[in-house]
């Protein structure tokens, strides 16, 4: 196998293209936003990643506040609307017809529809150029009780989630593995063979 040398570029994928929702129930907005992910664990905190010039931009830096609301497979012809046309024009809940549901510790709502919302605060806004990163505390996690078993367990691969990659959408396939899998040990069969 042989490469070819590109100069560097923002090329990482699969990314989950996610819609936030911001702002109050008289000015609330959808972006779609694929520049996010887990950045610490205890606390929880992520990012997300907005232009400047973006409509939304200025509703979660004056609020503080977003919510991350995972995009399904199903709902992937919407999640690319609210990526393409701006909520200065358009009511986005709307014309989707999404269903905003107030936040449990948030002012913004939530998208009823998306199988998992993540309730964010923001810390910090870091200008790194042609984005500024809001760095933020996740403060609830908001989960539809289809994808609980009876213990409470969570099972994401139950939602049908979308990935998105190199400008194009793809539905998450086959469970492959789960994390530590690879240190387990086989167990042995210590049952004896019987003589039939």
């Amino acid at each position: 196998m042989s490469k070819i040398k590109w100069r560097g570029g923002a090329l990482v994928a699969p990314v989950p293209p996610v819609m936030v929702s911001c702002g109050d129930g008289e000015r609330s907005n959808i972006i779609t936003v694929a520049w996010t992910g887990i950045v610490n664990t205890v606390p929880p905190k992520t990012y997300i990643s907005v232009r400047p010039s973006r409509y939304s931009y200025n509703i979660i830096k004056e609020s503080g506040e977003f919510a991350i609301n995972l995009s399904t497979a199903e709902m992937i012809k919407k999640v690319d609307y609210c990526g393409i046309y701006t909520g200065a024009k358009v009511d986005k809940f709307a014309k989707c017809g999404f269903t905003k549901e107030q936040a449990s510790e948030l002012s913004c709502p939530i998208i009823a529809e998306c199988p998992l919302s993540l309730e964010c605060r923001v810390t910090d806004i870091i200008e790194l150029g042609s984005h500024h990163m809001f760095l933020a505390d996740i403060v609830a996690v908001d989960v539809d009780d289809t994808l609980l078993d009876g213990n409470g367990k969570l099972h994401l691969e139950r939602a049908g989630l979308a990935a998105f990659a190199h400008g194009e959408y793809f539905e998450l396939g086959k469970k492959i593995g789960y994390f530590g899998f690879s240190a387990n040990k086989k167990k042995k069969n210590h049952t004896k063979k019987s003589g039939k």
